[in-house]
């Protein structure tokens, strides 16, 4: 069920004007969280919140103690190098320290002069993971993904009969998370052999590809063998990141038979650095709708909460820049745009499917969604669907194609929120260029 409280006024505006103008994204009713330090800087990585063009230093404001309740208690958390104590602490906590940032950043408030002085223009900064991600997972949720993808390796049945019953998803590598502006190498590995009865053939992926995704963080955990419930499930939710879950094709059809994807997927994983809170998405939530011809969620995913407001309205868009685009100033270019309002599955149902075993999830844990393609073809958010498996290449406007991703090439992940009448919410961006691969 959607929550609105004054957070959310459109009406609001902030004392820093650059948090006022639409084009920036990040106005009095976003208030993202990232961990941060000046680039170049010697500086320890601690919490901030983007306002405008500016990061308010947590870890500062917190010694000034300018909070008190719930709200101080948040703040305290915030002096260290990632978010997990923050996202431990849940949502009455969360939502004090919004209320009191929003009540501090808003025009006339009666603290600007105690958080100006602790603003660090975003042009001047550098990330770090926002927590330190002990598990990730990651879901397959775009029917239409996997339908695309099915077609291409499984023509006769592209999508599997489990899909419309269950999320299904894969546990994937936490440790080779990074963030937006990491490069990617190149990863090296076996492929398919060329014909029967010859061998795989070794060396770096042909068809390195991206993967625009969505990802949550998790907040409180719940203990070994206590699920979630679906009525639960939203409160485990800190918020949401953009995801480019990078993948090796042809690693992957060779390896991915019979216990799925390994060393394809396992090389890297860039998420962007702004974590969007939950409740700054309440005022974009949509209603659940299933096809009628389709099985219904099982009763344990499904409540009146996901019926009336599961689904969140969320931009999505993939660009490319090569090293000859770069060098001749062309822009990035449109490669596709989605929705995460496509996905067949809701972050809520994940969380609850995840635990239905007695899972244990813990504060920090990453949750991706999956490719969240839609159904058009200029909603397809990876190489291997918009080239068809690498039968159609993709043509770029300065005059290259593309049927996978070649070494120099660079791609970024957008999202944002938008509706009439209220502001526009950015969520930043994931960026990755790929270098050869090592040896």
């Amino acid at each position: 069920m959607t929550q609105l409280n004054e957070t959310h006024d459109p009406a609001l505006s902030s004392w820093l004007a650059s948090a006022n103008d639409a084009n920036i994204g990040f106005p009095v009713q976003h208030l993202p969280f990232a961990v941060f330090r000046r680039a170049a800087s010697q500086e320890k990585f601690r919490p901030g919140v983007a306002l405008g063009d500016q990061i308010i230093d947590l870890a500062q404001l917190a010694l000034r103690q300018p909070f008190s309740g719930l709200a101080a208690e948040a703040l305290n958390t915030c002096t260290g190098p990632t978010l997990n104590a923050l996202m431990a602490l849940g949502n009455r906590h969360w939502s004090a320290l919004r209320l009191a940032l929003s009540q501090a950043t808003r025009a006339g408030s009666v603290l600007q002069a105690v958080i100006e002085p602790l603003l660090v223009p975003q042009a001047q900064a550098e990330y770090s993971l926002p927590a330190q991600i002990r598990d990730y997972t990651d879901f397959y949720i775009s029917i239409y993904h996997a339908t695309a993808g099915g077609k291409i390796s499984r023509p006769d049945a592209p999508l599997l009969p489990n899909f419309k019953w269950l999320p299904i998803g894969y546990h994937g590598r936490a440790s080779s998370v990074v963030i937006s502006g990491h490069e990617v190498v190149r990863p090296v590995g076996q492929a398919r052999p060329a014909s029967a009865g010859q061998p795989p053939s070794f060396g770096p992926s042909q068809r390195l590809d991206f993967e625009l995704e969505m990802a949550m963080f998790v907040g409180p955990g719940n203990a070994q063998g206590k699920r979630i419930t679906i009525d639960e499930a939203d409160e485990h939710i800190f918020g949401v990141c953009l995801l480019n879950d990078w993948s090796a094709r042809d690693i992957q059809a060779w390896e991915v038979q019979p216990l799925g994807p390994f060393l394809a997927k396992s090389f890297a994983t860039t998420i962007s650095p702004w974590i969007v809170t939950r409740e700054a998405l309440e005022p974009f939530r949509l209603p659940f709708n299933r096809p009628a011809t389709d099985p219904q969620p099982l009763p344990y995913l499904m409540n009146e909460s996901v019926k009336k407001g599961g689904v969140y309205d969320i931009g999505l868009k993939a660009l490319i820049s090569t090293e000859q685009s770069r060098a001749a100033r062309h822009e990035p270019a449109l490669l596709a745009h989605s929705n995460l309002c496509h996905a067949y599955w809701t972050l809520s149902q994940l969380i609850t499917h995840h635990t239905v075993n007695g899972c244990n999830l813990q504060p920090g844990d990453l949750i991706g969604t999956g490719t969240m393609s839609g159904p058009n073809p200029d909603q397809a958010l990876s190489f291997n669907e918009l080239s068809v498996g690498a039968t159609q290449a993709v043509k770029l406007p300065w005059g290259q194609e593309r049927k996978f991703l070649e070494d120099g090439d660079e791609i970024t992940l957008q999202a944002e929120c938008t509706k009439p009448g209220y502001p526009r919410l950015s969520f930043g961006q994931a960026t990755g260029k790929i270098r050869p691969a090592v040896g």
